[in-house]
């Protein structure tokens, strides 16, 4: 896929523990953005973190939590992020969405011999 210089960075902000159909819903998100063929997905486990409700989630070992933040980052097209919008609707709960304006400096398949 080829992506021009102007982009979106769509950024989720979740929990763990978050789950839709019994399965985690960070896997969900990234599974259906790979069924729409988007550019690419990346999860991102936090360390720490609080969200709306203010409760703290840490990795500390005397306080460890079960429900550490995740983030998801997908760079793509604005049309690209538009498919996958309604999927997140139907989906999330108490979660966060965020979308920026980004400048794609370079974007590489992976594949081939370079």
């Amino acid at each position: 896929m080829k992506l021009s210089e102007d982009g979106k960075l769509l950024r989720i902000f979740l929990g763990e523990s978050d789950t839709w159909e019994g399965k985690p819903l960070y896997e969900q998100i990234v599974i259906r953005a790979r069924e729409l063929k988007m550019a690419g997905a990346t999860v991102v486990r936090g360390l720490m973190g609080f969200g709306a409700k203010s409760h703290m989630h840490t990795a500390k070992i005397l306080e460890l939590s079960e429900d550490m933040p995740m983030i998801i980052e997908i760079v793509d097209t604005r049309e690209n992020i538009d498919k996958l919008m309604p999927f997140l609707d139907e989906t999330m709960g108490e979660c966060l969405v965020t979308l920026e304006d980004i400048k794609v400096v370079k974007y590489a398949s992976g594949r081939g011999n370079n």
